[in-house]
């Protein structure tokens, strides 16, 4: 899908935990996030952490948005 889109004209970020899967069906721009049922947040961690953690993974995936790339990138994020 996210091709697909991209075809379209549209700039496209995946934000995913399957890093492999994501290069494999031709992503170009992907960003890491935690776990399947809590992409963007770890709930063992406090509302704080989370926040911050969320906070910097979406910042991460606009900048991606705007960054020229020629082959499939991901984006380095802090834990």
């Amino acid at each position: 899908m996210v091709k697909e889109i991209e075809r379209a004209g549209f700039p496209v970020v995946q934000m995913c935990n399957l890093v492999p899967v994501a290069k494999t069906v031709g992503a170009n721009k992907i960003v890491p996030t935690f776990s399947i049922p809590y992409p963007l947040g770890d709930p063992s961690r406090s509302k704080e952490e989370q926040w911050k953690m969320s906070y910097h993974r979406v910042g991460v995936a606009l900048d991606a948005l705007t960054t020229d790339i020629k082959d499939q990138t991901v984006f380095k994020v802090q834990i």
